[in-house]
């Protein structure tokens, strides 16, 4: 079988990134709660902890040509040898890192779920009070102990996504894709073991979870000495990463959709995935807000943030497709993808790429979402938004030029 899970995930103005690079910003006076330089602060999944934030673009010619972090891009320790928590892919380029005076702290881990799973190969830190005793805690528990000692006025989260299985139902969609003749197509949306994550019993079951993740922020920053009007839960939910069929730059014949592209659905999967999976799941997300009473909420509607830059898109294109050779050059952020491609052993193998990267938003794609975080926060003032593209090129702080609406 070519594709299998691994741990779960599920610009130019170089120089400013480069500044960007330090993960946690150190603060001169951070000493609690309404004291001390303003903090944000990221938890959740591989959607806001910076999976796959190394990669600008693709290209499957020469994995240099989109390198844009190197092999240091996931180390978030303060060294910059390793990663505090193996696997969680905190990437220089996650989009917390607003800048401007405002320090950030990244505790979203890629593959994390609603609550902690110790039992695998990689511990996944989730939303909740989990505690080992020997320094393995989750991410609320986390949470409160930062902000004890900090002055953290938003809390950016993104969950939900793992909860529902998203990379098993990415592995059937690919695997149906491979595995099936175009004259007898097998489509993911109507297997078994897909259609039980989109039943009305299992999107309340995750609903409930989510609401339940958002109580234990809430009570974690109450725990930590927060007053519920003194800080923001800034609830995104998740962009659609593959284009309708109609947009799909490869035909669905052959195989060069997942050869070449790296984005094997069929066109019925890929309209299935945005016009029914994609907004059960983001109705899941923001609906639970209101289930969990969370009355100091606001929201970040990612949607349609990549729409013209998503993965196999018509208009965008592989670094040899399009006739450039780096993501140094200027026009890269415009016509190269946002969104990884799917790998698979054949395709990964010994390169430098992770399976566990696959369908998350690349380097262009965490620094525009990190520009639409930026307005939301809105100079400390949060506020809800639709984020979009706003035009070509990159905005003066190197990002791709984004508008929250």
């Amino acid at each position: 079988m070519p594709f299998v899970r691994s741990a779960r995930p599920l610009v130019g103005a170089i120089a400013l990134v480069i500044a960007a690079l330090p993960f946690i910003a150190t603060s001169a006076q951070a000493d609690g709660p309404g004291a001390g330089s303003p903090w944000v602060v990221s938890v959740g999944d591989s959607y806001i902890s910076g999976e796959a934030g190394r990669w600008a673009g693709s290209s499957n010619s020469s994995s240099a040509a989109a390198d844009a972090l190197g092999g240091t891009a996931y180390f978030d320790n303060t060294a910059n040898n390793a990663e505090q928590i193996e696997r969680c892919h905190r990437s220089k380029s996650a989009q917390i890192a607003i800048g401007g005076g405002i320090n950030s702290l990244n505790l979203a881990c890629s593959g994390a779920e609603t609550a902690t799973d110790a039992s695998g190969s990689y511990f996944k830190p989730g939303l909740d009070f989990y505690d080992n005793g020997a320094g393995k805690v989750g991410q609320a528990k986390a949470l409160q102990q930062f902000a004890a000692t900090h002055n953290v006025k938003m809390v950016n989260v993104s969950i939900g996504g793992n909860d529902f299985n998203f990379a098993d139902v990415v592995q059937s969609c690919v695997v149906d894709f491979l595995y099936s003749p175009s004259w007898a197509k097998d489509y993911c949306n109507d297997d078994n073991s897909v259609k039980a994550n989109f039943t009305a019993a299992n999107v309340a079951a995750v609903k409930t979870k989510v609401a339940n993740a958002y109580l234990n922020v809430r009570t974690a920053m109450r725990n930590a000495g927060y007053a519920d009007s003194s800080w923001t839960l800034l609830v995104q939910n998740y962009p659609s990463p593959i284009p309708n069929s109609s947009g799909y730059r490869y035909s669905q014949s052959g195989y060069s959709r997942q050869n070449t592209g790296g984005c094997g659905f069929w066109d019925n999967d890929a309209n299935w995935a945005n016009g029914t999976a994609l907004p059960t799941i983001n109705n899941t997300v923001t609906g639970a807000i209101s289930q969990a009473g969370i009355t100091n909420a606001k929201t970040l509607n990612l949607a349609s943030a990549y729409n013209g830059r998503r993965l196999c898109e018509t208009g965008v294109g592989l670094y040899e497709e399009v006739g450039l050779s780096s993501w140094t050059q200027s026009t890269a952020v415009d016509r190269t993808e946002w969104v990884n491609q799917i790998r698979t052993v054949t395709t990964a193998g010994s390169s430098p790429y992770y399976i566990q990267e696959s369908l998350h938003p690349n380097y262009w794609g965490q620094l525009a979402n990190r520009s639409c975080v930026r307005q939301a926060y809105n100079a400390g003032t949060p506020r809800s938004g639709t984020c979009v593209r706003n035009g070509n090129g990159l905005s003066s702080l190197g990002e791709p030029r984004m508008l929250l609406q």
